[in-house]
């Protein structure tokens, strides 16, 4: 890790929780979690499931390590939640016959029908937000580009 820049804008003395962008983000993270917990839960899926299905509905039939660079998830996180998401018949896991190393993993019809379920959570999670279309895409971006940036430091 790089030592940390010097500005003459940075604070001299650690803020209070309050002040800290990082509990901010991670306020917000577990805030964001418990909105989708219930929406989830009738289809039987956990957070990181969603996010693999989303993921798959964009582009299906993926590498596992494609999928998981795309995550921001390890191999030894990402392999026993596809197996358990095979087990459920909402993906497919298979070997290359030309190199056993490589898994592709494919969403079953059970796994794309869930998508019209998922439009349904998009919609509650917009609303919960009470921020217009223009003003998420913002906020995602610039989370974007903090977390590039951080990621660029270490």
């Amino acid at each position: 890790m790089t030592d940390a820049p010097t500005s003459p804008d940075a604070p001299a003395t650690i803020p209070g929780t309050g002040d800290m962008l990082c509990f901010a983000l991670y306020s917000a993270n577990h805030a964001m979690t418990r909105l989708y917990r219930p929406l989830l839960q009738p289809l039987g899926l956990t957070y990181p499931q969603y996010l693999v299905l989303v993921a798959l509905w964009s582009q299906d039939e993926r590498r596992v390590g494609a999928l998981g660079e795309e995550l921001g998830l390890d191999t030894n996180t990402l392999t026993p939640l596809l197996k358990r998401m095979a087990e459920a018949g909402l993906i497919t896991r298979r070997r290359s016959a030309e190199d056993e190393r490589v898994v592709t993993v494919a969403l079953t019809d059970k796994g794309r029908a869930l998508q019209a379920e998922a439009e349904k959570i998009t919609a509650c999670v917009f609303r919960a937000t009470g921020l217009s279309v223009g003003e998420l895409a913002d906020l995602r971006d610039r989370i974007g580009t903090l977390e590039r940036r951080i990621s660029d430091s270490l």
